[in-house]
């Protein structure tokens, strides 16, 4: 059995060059890699540490909003008094990832690029409007979270891309977030359904933007536009979530399995959206 090269670069640049290799794995916490390596549903030529890359590891909010490196993990995330505050929709679905000791090494990037359908994070991500900043051997690129996983274990990342941050834009007043998600156990599961909305008001109530993601229902994390556009221009009333609901419902094309059937998971995505779209509307009216 050949040997699998251990790489820590700690520049961008050199973590570029070492994954340009066939064969190359980025290692951003470990906890998705390592399981599969160890079940030998992987054999890399190389892994590529990149939690050595400074970069990568930062928080920081400028005028714009906040850059978050790829390979900060979801406990440091939470920890983040200023992030927490202004996206907890986000941060309530990466803690929901796994252990706390799983958080401690689990990354935004790292969840985001294993590339499950069920992936807690990206529904959140994709509510937020978050989008990438890429890395490859062409330069640097930007793409929307939705943009990035295209079926189960697969990315439009290029050979020797990886992701270098999340950029969050910073929010109109009276926004909100949340994120809600259905396991058949109280903790450490697999999302049957996960779901993220993130809306905006007007000064009178009137909602104006928003945006809706889905998890676990469909080969890969979606953004549904139509969930969304059922709030644009309503108080967020009954007859609006029942909109959404539908909506969600509709966008759905998920799989039976043992955690739940197609019909429940179809059925369980509206109800959690609607759920959802209530507590990002109390957190835009500051409740």
């Amino acid at each position: 059995m050949e040997a699998i090269e251990y790489a820590r670069p700690n520049t961008i640049d050199d973590a570029v060059r070492r994954l340009g290799a066939a064969g190359a794995r980025v290692l951003a916490g470990g906890t998705d890699l390592l399981v599969q390596l160890r079940g030998g549903y992987t054999r890399p030529s190389v892994i590529v540490d990149i939690k050595g890359i400074s970069e990568l590891r930062r928080i920081e909010q400028t005028a714009s909003g906040f850059r978050v490196g790829a390979a900060v993990a979801g406990a440091e995330l939470g920890a983040h008094a200023a992030f927490a505050a202004q996206w907890p929709g986000v941060v309530e679905a990466f803690q929901l990832i796994g252990s706390t000791q799983i958080q401690g090494r689990a990354s935004l990037g790292g969840n985001l690029c294993n590339a499950s359908p069920a992936a807690d994070s990206v529904p959140a991500l994709i509510a937020a409007g978050a989008r990438c900043v890429i890395a490859g051997a062409g330069g640097t690129r930007e793409a929307a979270v939705e943009d990035i996983v295209t079926a189960p274990g697969k990315t439009t990342l290029a050979a020797g891309e990886f992701i270098v941050e999340f950029l969050f834009a910073t929010p109109p007043a009276k926004t909100g977030d949340a994120y809600l998600r259905f396991i058949p156990r109280t903790e450490m599961d697999i999302a049957v359904v996960g779901v993220g909305v993130c809306l905006t008001l007007d000064g009178s109530g009137v909602c104006t933007a928003a945006r809706v993601g889905l998890g676990a229902v469909a080969p890969r994390p979606l953004l549904v536009p139509a969930a969304g556009a059922a709030l644009v221009g309503t108080t967020v009333d009954d007859a609006a979530l029942a909109t959404l609901a539908a909506a969600a419902s509709a966008a759905c094309n998920p799989i039976d399995d043992k955690r739940g059937t197609i019909e429940y998971r179809t059925k369980v995505a509206g109800v959690l959206a609607r759920r959802a779209a209530v507590a990002a509307l109390a957190r835009a009216r500051g409740q």
